[in-house]
């Protein structure tokens, strides 16, 4: 049964995703509750009601869900027993055994290749030893993910040809960890799929190319000029890992394109991600929008894009030594549009907030949106 308006929906994180939910949730009428460690989360002035607990807290997501007609995310790494806590007390989208795969490297990566999905090579490694025989086997040049934790390029180190694979294994805690072969690629891209409430409806948005800086995203554009056979083929992949696992709500499927031709999966991430920011942009529903859609059991929102559309991430760099970014020159850049997080305390590397633009061609839109970002 449809959960409508203006029924709660609770929201495990209270971050810039959340906080971007919670206001295309409060646009359709919902109310909004958020679970995050800090009270004076980015969410908190967008939404009914903060519950300020521990990701690991049972009780926390207890309270949350009791007050609460459907739970989602945004965030992965929520402990179980405070998912468990959540489902008892209301449904859950996407459930708990999504979640137990993708919060665990390793976990993923088998769950993938028992499936038949596309991965390139990889390693599990639970001593330095083990990642020293992973660049023998693999290498010489790897990039090494601790299994749980991290996001944003930490937790993870490239080791390339030559370094010394014991430093590395402590430079990572020493904690369990993924060995992944770097790669020869293109580019990088993301796919979203939406999957309704019980499986109901499946919706799949185009492919969105993007580019990292210091392992972190710094621009992205909607749709990402590619190839038709990439584009059939990269659906085709996120949409048949949305339906293995049963997902209820969104899932964003990043991967790579080598400059072989081929197609690999990289992670999953079941929640909004930054690389789809630019649905709010250019497609008639967003990202956001499309997963209260979904975990709320309404049908899910047209996603052809309207028209192209960029954004550019702003880091807490701009704001250093106190100056305040020039955000009146930004948007003088036809078609761009601000979004800020509301986030206390800018620091080098955190990101504030984005810049997007439109354009007539997905490079219009990328230019005009690092253009405004230029400006600041």
């Amino acid at each position: 049964m449809p959960i409508l308006p203006p029924a709660t929906i609770g929201i495990l994180g209270g971050g810039q995703l959340g906080r971007m939910t919670a206001l295309a949730a409060r646009s359709m009428g919902y109310r909004v509750q958020v679970l995050d460690p800090d009270p004076d989360c980015a969410a908190r002035p967008v939404v009914d009601r903060v519950v300020a607990a521990s990701f690991d807290d049972p009780a926390g997501a207890a309270e949350l869900a009791r007050a609460c007609d459907v739970v989602t995310l945004e965030i992965e790494q929520i402990g179980p027993a405070a998912l468990d806590a959540a489902l008892a007390h209301a449904p859950l989208r996407p459930g708990p055994e999504v979640l137990r795969i993708v919060q665990h490297r390793g976990r993923q990566k088998r769950w993938l290749a028992d499936h038949g999905f596309p991965l390139g090579a990889w390693s599990l490694v639970d001593t330095a030893d083990a990642l020293a025989a992973a660049a023998k086997a693999i290498g010489p040049a790897l990039f090494v993910k601790s299994c749980q934790g991290g996001y944003d390029g930490r937790s993870q180190l490239r080791l390339a040809a030559g370094d010394d694979p014991h430093l590395a294994f402590s430079q990572l805690g020493e904690r369990q960890s993924v060995a992944e072969q770097a790669l020869d690629l293109e580019l990088e891209l993301s796919v979203l799929v939406a999957r309704g409430a019980g499986g109901s409806a499946v919706v799949t948005y185009p492919p969105a190319v993007n580019h990292h800086e210091r392992q972190i995203l710094a621009w992205s554009v909607l749709p990402g000029e590619l190839p038709p056979d990439v584009v059939r083929e990269a659906q085709h992949i996120a949409r048949g890992i949305a339906e293995q696992l049963e997902l209820e709500g969104i899932l964003a499927v990043e991967m790579f394109l080598l400059r072989d031709g081929r197609l690999l999966v990289n992670e999953l991430a079941p929640r909004p991600h930054n690389s789809y920011h630019a649905s709010e942009l250019g497609s008639p529903t967003s990202q956001f929008e499309q997963l209260v859609r979904s975990v709320c059991a309404l049908p899910l929102g047209a996603v052809a894009p309207t028209r192209p559309a960029a954004i550019v991430n702003l880091f807490g760099d701009l704001w250093d030594g106190g100056r305040t970014p020039d955000f009146a020159a930004a948007l003088t850049v036809p078609g761009s549009r601000l979004f800020l997080y509301g986030k206390r305390g800018a620091r080098a590397g955190r990101k504030m907030g984005h810049i997007g633009a439109v354009g007539e061609t997905p490079a219009e839109a990328l230019q005009r949106a690092r253009d405004a970002a230029a400006r600041l």
